[in-house]
């Protein structure tokens, strides 16, 4: 079983799903039967269901994100939802650079570090998303591309200012695909990740960054992938719209990890 070092963190990445109806009913499902977890519980809703989630979620162990946030505070950016309109909703973390961010909105690494500062001066929780596209793991590209997300988000931050930072590492080629990195190419990346980030600042910083995976995590793989010692948590997505298998993957068994 993992030495637990860092609270393992579940996390539901709604995306572009559930009416404020669906989505409070949702949460009041999971608050049923979700009891004390032992880790911490999160679920990003859309913009538009976020005051409910969050109103819905009071009282009960469970955190709300959002899923993005403008690097701006106001102003004339249109359909852009700003770091205090989250916390005004009642959010408490952020979603920056999920891959669909980067791939379908083309959002820079630039931009990226501009969404974390922007949350970090407003005190949400940034869970920063990296991770590389098939194509990028075939041509042996994985570890470049990790080093060269995690350098452009946290450009110009000091640890100090990062003591709340998540990072999800998610291989964009098993994100809604069914295919899943395998829990030894999960760890391994996790392990690069840490390294990488103790590189950056030191290795007693890196030991308190939590770091999930992402990418099609189900209820049928989560206790195998969380055997790893260095993986923290999930980011889970379409497993994450239905409450008893959410609350499967919330609840993980701790197994051993086979050699």
């Amino acid at each position: 079983m993992p030495d637990r070092k860092r609270k393992p963190l579940i996390a539901g990445n709604w995306k572009m799903h559930n009416t404020i109806k669906e989505s409070v009913d949702l949460v009041n499902a999971m608050k049923k039967d979700l009891g004390s977890p032992s880790c911490e519980v999160l679920v990003a809703p859309t913009f538009t269901s976020l005051a409910a989630v969050a109103q819905a979620a009071k009282g009960a162990p469970i955190l709300v994100a959002a899923q993005d946030c403008c690097w701006e505070d106001k102003g004339a950016f249109t359909a852009a939802v700003s770091p205090t309109q989250i916390k005004d909703a009642g959010a408490t973390h952020v979603i920056i650079g999920h891959s669909e961010r980067r791939t379908i909105f083309l959002e820079t690494d630039e931009v990226i570090n501009r969404k974390v500062k922007a949350a970090l001066k407003h005190s949400l929780v940034p869970v920063l998303c990296i991770g590389e596209t098939l194509s990028e793991r075939e041509a042996n590209k994985t570890y470049r591309v990790l080093e060269t997300q995690l350098e452009g988000g946290l450009k110009d931050l000091a640890a100090a200012q990062l003591s709340t930072l998540v990072i999800a590492y998610e291989p964009v080629w098993a994100i809604g695909t069914g295919k899943t990195a395998t829990p030894e190419q999960a760890q391994d990346a996790h392990i690069f990740i840490r390294k990488k980030i103790a590189r950056m600042y030191d290795a007693a910083f890196a030991d308190t960054v939590r770091i999930l995976y992402g990418g099609s995590v189900k209820a049928d793989n989560i206790d195998t992938l969380m055997a790893q010692p260095d993986l923290d948590g999930a980011l889970v997505g379409g497993a994450s719209l239905k409450a008893d298998g959410f609350l499967r993957i919330v609840n993980f068994q701790e197994v051993i990890a086979k050699a």
